[in-house]
């Protein structure tokens, strides 16, 4: 096992480049340097991505690019929203860690206007309990002055400076000095973000908090709170009125999410606000704030669904067999009432949820413990609520079928097929067989199939019964195609 970084000198790189070549060290840690032209490898087998957020896509991709088939782990607190688009899609295998070491508590986190008895207050309060501070300011050109208004501010203490711009060596020196207590305050820039273990400090403040992202706000307040002491967290920005709304809402974000093990609810903050970017190449751009984390889900998951269903039919011939639907969602237009009316549940928000929890029933049993749940809490359902049940079996009915629209108003009834001519579901004996009984019944039945330029609709034009009624004819439909007899 060895390692690269840049405290190493050139002549020990070679030396450890050659080895990695040649197969001897099995192990090899380093940071951006590995993306070399001049470093390989005798047999990658596995990549670890720690502090992945640090890595962008162009970085991740060529490091893949070293090998095609390597096992890749990546590691990190606050994914970045491509990343985490990747693992909420199911391209990617997710474990979260929620549960926080042994005594650890939650950061107080504050934003705050830059305020010189503030910075006095934060500082001399953790001076006198004998802990340290980070101050960060990301500008090394102003950090000499950070230094000497803070020894202005508060002569008790001893500061020190640290950025990634000073001779190694001297760096190295300055943050052992500081691990040793030999200096109270450290004003930095954000080059502590990652890797520093330093329980004595448990206070920290940044300075612009509004000029950093959300992940690097997430890590810089976790070099505080590594001990069972109440660690207290700044942020320095202009007056809200004055910010981007982006900005308001990543500060907004870092101050509502303080929990321990909050990681996971900022990055999916930083998805919302930011887009998951084009999946496909390094734009981190995207619309996903206009129209809603779901919604851009759903219509993912559909242009996903569509391309294996049509240009890669082939490639997913077994899976689309194993899935029985293709068919994803149903629209029924009726003109009962399907609703859970105002009077029954007058708050809007749970009526919301309400309807959320609905649309993930898929069996009579989850019918039956949702319809008790309502009764528990609200009474007696109306009539209405059972019609909407009644749609929802119609909708799993249709999906069965290959109905992605149905309608019923003034007693006639129209089943739209799916819409896409080019679907492999045309091709399927289950619909060869659904043709087979329509042609040999479907005229005692009242049945009757209608060809448009787009669409092809099965039509009823005096069905009688209501709701009930078509659920029947679809049930019966739906025997067909599982006795496979027309």
């Amino acid at each position: 096992m060895d390692y690269v970084n840049r405290f190493r000198t050139g002549k020990e790189k070679k030396e450890v480049l050659e080895r990695l070549k040649a197969g001897k060290v099995d192990i090899i840690i380093g940071t951006h340097a590995l993306l070399s032209k001049d470093v390989q490898f005798k047999d990658l087998g596995l990549l670890i991505v720690d502090e992945e957020q640090k890595f962008g896509v162009a970085s991740k991709e060529k490091l893949r690019s070293i090998k095609v088939n390597v096992d890749t782990l990546t590691l990190t607190a606050t994914p970045i929203p491509r990343t985490l688009q990747f693992s909420l899609m199911a391209a990617r295998d997710l474990s979260v860690i929620r549960t926080p070491p042994p005594n650890r508590q939650p950061i107080q986190t504050e934003v705050r206007v830059f305020n010189e008895d503030l910075i006095r207050d934060a500082i001399m309060t953790e001076f006198n309990r004998g802990g340290q501070v980070f101050f960060v300011h990301n500008r090394v050109l102003d950090l000499p002055g950070i230094v000497e208004a803070i020894k202005r501010i508060c002569p008790e203490t001893d500061v020190a400076m640290a950025h990634g711009q000073m001779d190694p060596e001297h760096l190295e020196q300055v943050l052992v000095d500081f691990i040793d207590r030999k200096f109270d305050v450290l004003a930095c820039t954000n080059i502590i973000e990652t890797g520093l273990d330093i329980p004595n400090a448990n206070t920290i403040i940044i300075n612009r908090a509004d000029m950093f992202g959300l992940s690097d706000l997430h890590q810089l307040r976790g070099r505080v709170g590594r001990s069972n002491q109440k660690a207290y967290c700044y942020l320095f920005a202009p007056p809200l009125s004055v910010l981007t709304p982006e900005a308001r809402k990543r500060l907004k974000t870092i101050e509502e999410f303080s929990d321990l093990g909050s990681g996971f609810s900022v990055a999916m903050r930083d998805l919302d606000i930011r887009g998951a970017g084009n999946l496909l190449g390094g734009e981190q751009s995207g619309f996903i704030a206009d129209i809603g984390f779901e919604t851009y889900q759903k219509i993912l998951d559909e242009a996903i669904q569509e391309l294996k269903e049509t240009d890669f039919k082939d490639l997913f011939k077994e899976e689309l067999a194993q899935r029985g639907s293709y068919v994803r969602d149903v629209t029924i237009e009726t003109d009962v009432e399907m609703l859970i009316p105002d009077e029954y549940v007058s708050n809007t928000q749970e009526r919301l949820n309400l309807y959320t929890e609905l649309n993930n029933i898929r069996d009579e049993e989850g019918i039956a413990a949702y319809a008790k749940r309502l009764e528990d809490r609200f009474g007696k359902m109306p009539r209405q609520v059972g019609s909407l049940f009644d749609g929802l079996r119609l909708q799993w009915l249709c999906k069965k079928i290959g109905f992605e629209r149905l309608i019923l108003k003034g007693g006639k009834l129209r089943c739209y097929f799916i819409s896409d001519p080019q679907s492999s579901f045309f091709e399927t004996a289950q619909f060869q067989l659904l043709l087979a009984f329509l042609q040999k019944h479907g005229r005692v039945m009242g049945l009757s199939l209608k060809q448009t330029n787009k669409e092809l609709i099965l039509v009823q034009d005096e069905l009688r019964g209501g709701l009930p009624a078509v659920k029947r004819l679809l049930e019966q439909l739906g025997e067909v195609l599982t006795s496979g007899a027309a």
